[in-house]
């Protein structure tokens, strides 16, 4: 019985140091480009900022980030950016309900998508819109609606700055309220 355990634990032990590799050789392989097609993150937040100062600030539930010639970072349960003053303070938040970045900074926001500058009591409406985060620019050829305190505006696609405080319609309708005493 004495001789059974000891051929056992011998066995168990050869079979042990002769399976076992370099760590840093497997370390390497696994983080070789070629072994990693993509990460995936739950509760993600981005950070962009300016001289130091933070510039927008990104959330998402869930980032998966594919890798390959042309990398692209999706974000599959939506995503909420903030941008921000010299004073931290929020000016603009922007959502939808999917989101994906290119490579080289533009993303592409589908379903659900809503651009509101809390200056100026703004909201856009839209299904699809692009953001140019390098020119700090949105725009969509979808249709978007805008709703301010005093009208809402409908047009076919649009061109803005990204905080919403200036943009371009085109082929747009609009619903405006007129004081009778002003018109006249």
């Amino acid at each position: 019985m004495k001789i059974g355990i000891v051929c056992n634990i011998t066995a168990f032990v050869a079979v042990m140091l002769f399976s076992c590799s370099n760590p840093d050789a497997v370390i390497r392989e696994l983080a070789s480009d070629d072994t990693l097609s993509g990460i995936v993150a739950d509760s993600v937040v981005f950070y962009r900022s300016d001289s130091g100062n933070v510039s927008m600030e990104l959330h998402t539930p869930r980032l998966v980030r594919l890798e390959g010639d042309k990398p692209v970072m999706e974000f599959p349960k939506g995503f909420v950016a903030y941008m921000f003053d010299k004073n931290h303070q929020k000016t603009t938040e922007f959502s939808a309900d999917y989101g994906k970045n290119h490579d080289g900074g533009l993303i592409e926001a589908l379903g659900n998508v809503k651009v509101e500058n809390f200056d100026i009591g703004q909201v856009m409406l839209s299904e699809k819109l692009y953001w140019y985060q390098k020119d700090k620019k949105i725009h969509t050829r979808s249709h978007v609606r805008i709703v301010t305190p005093d009208k809402e505006i409908e047009a076919d696609s649009l061109v803005a700055l990204e905080d919403f405080s200036e943009y371009t319609l085109y082929s747009g309708r609009a619903v405006l309220e007129v004081d009778e005493e002003e018109s006249l």
